[in-house]
């Protein structure tokens, strides 16, 4: 028994100088590189990925989920004088955050000297959102667009039309009222919250022409005569169409739907995998998101119809444990190959300009093109953002709760929402 446990040992040891000795040929030092997201629905093809450059690299990557909130708490603590995660997600809500605390690895030589990454092949806005005085910090690892979810079975049970691409935002209103009607109360037309931001009400402000912050990053859209328009719309939309806001704040938009008690919902790009795989999903269709009519010839021209979109970045920290193998793997996710795989594999659209065609094929059976037609035939309009961008966020969702219950109270709640957000922006 001694000696087979001895024997054992040394077969243990020889993996791993194998192991070290494969990734010291690379001239990396680790043999392991942790990774963090956020979201589940894209663990498994990552990770597909990063597979693929253990093989080449002999690094082990260990990509783990952390839901959003402990996400950031996590990040936080580690920038703070604790270990961050080697290489991990970063988002408009932050990056400016923690570019300025220098937190993150500086890849600016990496980029220029890449064969792989060349910031030209990706979206504009995203690579400009990740990064500082001439320096990039994160590779753009996707983005994304907003379309309408309907249940085609809830449509149909209570006599309303699916929606088309010739929809306006009235229209919307007006089918989302009769279902609410004919089902009694039963079920609810649509639904959406205060914190469905991106993926719902910011979709209508831009649409109707308003705006949420200007684009220089330093003063409040909120008291925009526009955006007060849109705003009082969708006052009308909180007392008949959509469900009412404390069952919204209870359940989330997405657990109503699946539940059937509402009918449609806005949603991004990044959560059809969660609604591919549910059960009854048979019934579940994608159409463009509505437009406002604001030339009125009942067709949606150019800037008419708006998705907000954004995009994460690939990034590492600064005290990563091996900048090079750190660089490496980010260098991995961004290239054109592994970008295209990653739509094929459904995991999300790239950030890769060009790389998201194959993402439209990814979930057979469910017709996802809405996506595509948003970003082909619609306006993209990139989510807003200031340097401590959830402080000002976290104000207008708890804020636009009084308005949504109280569509009489709204003007004045945007008013006094533009202030405040004025007085934060000021700070920064």
């Amino acid at each position: 028994m001694k000696k087979l446990k001895t024997l054992v040992s040394l077969m243990l040891a020889a993996v791993m100088l194998f192991t070290a000795a494969a990734a010291l040929a690379d001239g990396f030092s680790v043999d392991v590189l942790e990774v963090k997201i956020w979201d589940n629905n894209q663990l498994a093809g990552l990770q597909q990925i990063a597979d693929l450059w253990t093989e080449q690299s002999g690094v082990k990557v260990n990509i783990q989920v952390v839901d959003w909130d402990n996400y950031w708490t996590l990040l936080e603590a580690g920038a703070s004088g604790g270990q961050m995660p080697d290489v991990f997600w970063m988002h408009s809500n932050n990056a400016e955050m923690y570019m300025g605390a220098q937190k993150l690895l500086d890849l600016t030589d990496y980029i220029a000297a890449s064969d792989k990454v060349n910031l030209e092949n990706y979206y504009e806005g995203i690579t400009e959102l990740y990064s500082k005085d001439g320096k990039y910090y994160a590779v753009a690892k996707d983005h994304d667009t907003i379309a309408l979810l309907y249940n085609k079975a809830l449509f149909d049970q209570y006599g309303v039309a699916y929606p088309t691409d010739a929809w306006t935002w009235e229209d919307y209103k007006a089918a989302a009222e009769a279902i609410t009607e004919a089902s009694g109360g039963d079920v609810y037309g649509a639904a959406c919250n205060t914190t469905n931001d991106q993926d719902g009400y910011f979709n209508i402000i831009y649409d109707f022409g308003g705006y949420v912050i200007s684009d220089d990053h330093k003063s409040s859209g909120w008291d925009n005569e526009n955006t007060i328009k849109a705003m009082e719309f969708i006052g009308t939309l909180t007392e008949k169409a959509w469900a009412p806001q404390q069952l919204v704040s209870e359940n989330g938009t997405d657990t109503l739907f699946n539940n059937r008690k509402v009918a449609m919902i806005s949603q991004g790009s990044w959560m059809i995998n969660s609604f591919y795989t549910y059960e009854g999903s048979e019934d579940y269709a994608w159409a463009v998101l509505p437009y406002e009519d604001v030339n009125g010839n009942g067709q949606a021209d150019e800037g008419e119809r708006v998705s907000i979109y954004n995009g994460l970045g690939w990034a590492a920290a600064a005290n990563t444990k091996d900048p090079d193998a750190a660089w490496s793997l980010i260098e991995w996710f961004s290239s054109e190959e592994m970008q295209l795989k990653q739509s094929e594999l459904g995991v999300t659209m790239a950030g890769y300009i060009g790389a998201s065609e194959a993402f439209a094929n990814a979930f057979p059976g469910m017709d996802i093109s809405a996506f595509l037609e948003m970003e082909s035939n619609g306006t993209l309009v990139f989510r807003p953002y200031s340097k401590y961008t959830s402080r000002w966020s976290d104000q207008y969702q708890r804020e636009l709760v009084e308005a949504w219950n109280n569509p009489s109270a709204m003007t004045g709640v945007l008013y006094n929402l533009a202030g405040e957000m004025n007085a934060l922006l000021a700070q920064e």
